[in-house]
């Protein structure tokens, strides 16, 4: 078939800007594509500390001084790209200091709603000017939202545009980009101020998710599971009523993972390789991680790992009663690298100070450390009230760290309850949100770990499944063409 032109947008792309998923995910899914024979331009904002980053940029002499009106005012960007890392794949950087030189990736500043209009406004120029027709166009998040709308109404004359579709994709739908109804004029909407949603204007608010969602060809959601709980009042953050109508536009693909570097053969990053087929590896990574944290070693005493936000999202609150008894009655290891809401970060301070010989918390991030806890820990924790896909879980499968979720969203999606007598199933999944069901769930594994052999076949199941972007690419290219 022949290959697809493809404009992708993101606020964030790993390892330039990233502060979750999203980076991860804009970078290896045009990776991807472009590796399959896809044209991909890839957009994101020059921020302030890619700029100051250690990069090569190049300029691209054709976009120079291009300049965009949003209403009475004239707002003018640079172009710079540079090429993702390990792939032919250039990542076009959308340069005005203007708007993107602050500290912060995102800010609470008056004209937050203009950074990212900009952004979608910048994507579609630079098509203009260098005359990339896109087959499709995939906005990523609020950020991106207002894009199906404008290419509906300030660029419906160009004939560039004219069999281009839109596809919006829901990362976090918690997340929305709600800004004061008087902020359309600076958007350059003032004629199209009607498309809005009329509720929101009766509150005085947009909602450029929601806007996106409206006018988007097709939406996709991170996990299957996570597609139908946006539809409904739990889950859909307002915005169920609206995805219920488009329920026929909207599909689920799961996240793929990078095993160029999320793979116990290839991480560059831990200090021992293994494979399924040899995973001894694993053991001496155990050994690294607690000899890193200074904890006692016991290769026998199961080592349990935390990677993660510390945020309610991720559902700590349910450890809060089950790990001091724990951790009290059996001997085992805690290793967490996490920062986020103070009540969850001063819980893990206090078990550490608890169970010294039993506990390594640290709260500075630190990539090495990460993949050491992946690569060294025999259980992965992830108890989240609601996770629209998640990573770390298909991190965790991939070393054989046998994760317990819950049962919801993308984890619900990606790991199979494990079956002691049919020695089937990946992991163990607890479905109310509720600490007596992450007990049972907690007790389960620790009984099972204490199985040699059940464990053995629980790693080599966990470690044969395959969630790389090399099968998940392969669902948006058909989402794609479908449009």
């Amino acid at each position: 078939m022949d290959p697809l032109k493809i404009c992708l947008l993101s606020s964030e792309v790993t390892p330039f800007a990233k502060t979750g998923g999203l980076a991860d995910v804009s970078a290896a899914l045009a990776g991807a594509l472009k590796s399959r024979g896809h044209q991909v331009l890839l957009f994101m904002p020059l921020y302030e500390r890619v700029e100051k980053g250690d990069w090569k940029f190049d300029f691209v002499t054709e976009l120079k001084g291009t300049k965009v009106s949003f209403g009475e005012r004239e707002i003018e960007f640079e172009v710079f790209t540079t090429a993702l890392p390990n792939s032919k794949q250039l990542v076009h950087m959308i340069h005005c200091p203007e708007l993107y030189g602050r500290k912060e990736i995102y800010t609470q500043d008056k004209d937050e709603h203009l950074r990212f209009a900009l952004l979608s406004r910048a994507a579609l120029d630079c098509c203009q000017r260098l005359g990339f027709a896109p087959d499709v166009i995939h906005c990523n998040d609020w950020h991106t939202g207002l894009l199906p709308l404008y290419l509906k109404t300030v660029y419906a004359w160009d004939k560039l545009f004219e069999k281009t579709k839109t596809v919006m994709t829901i990362h976090n739908i918690a997340y929305q980009g709600m800004f004061p109804a008087d902020v359309i004029p600076e958007l350059g909407l003032s004629d199209g101020a009607k498309y809005f949603d009329q509720a929101d204007r009766d509150d005085g608010l947009v909602n450029f998710l929601r806007t996106g969602l409206t006018f988007a060809d097709k939406l996709t959601t991170v996990s299957a599971t996570y597609a139908h709980e946006i539809q409904t009042a739990e889950l859909g953050m307002g915005l169920e009523g609206l995805l219920q109508s488009r329920a026929a536009d909207l599909s689920g693909i799961v996240n793929g993972v990078d095993y160029a570097d999320w793979s116990p053969q290839k991480d560059k990053l831990i200090p021992h390789a293994f494979s399924p087929k040899d995973v001894s590896g694993k053991a001496l990574n155990k050994r690294a991680l607690l000899d890193y944290l200074r904890l006692p070693h016991d290769a026998n005493v199961p080592v349990l790992g935390v990677v993660s936000r510390m945020t309610a999202q991720k559902g700590f609150d349910v450890m809060f009663d089950v790990l001091p008894r724990r951790l009290e009655e059996h001997d085992m290891r805690l290793t967490v690298l996490g920062s986020g809401e103070k009540k969850y970060e001063d819980f893990f301070r206090w078990l550490k100070r608890e169970f010294p010989t039993k506990v390594g918390f640290e709260t500075e991030f630190n990539d090495g450390l990460a993949h050491l806890i992946e690569a060294g820990a025999d259980i992965f924790l992830m108890p989240s009230r609601y996770e629209p896909c998640g990573l770390n879980q298909m991190y965790s499968l991939k070393y054989g760290t046998i994760p317990i979720v819950r049962k919801t969203g993308g984890l619900a999606d990606t790991v199979e309850q494990f079956d002691p007598a049919t020695r089937k199933g990946t992991g163990f999944v607890f479905e109310h949100f509720m600490p007596s069901a992450f007990q049972w769930a907690f007790d389960f594994a620790l009984e099972t770990y204490a199985d040699s052999d059940a464990w053995k076949q629980l790693m080599q199941n966990a470690m044969a499944c395959d969630t790389s972007w090399d099968k998940q690419v392969l669902e948006y290219e058909k989402l794609y063409r479908s449009l």
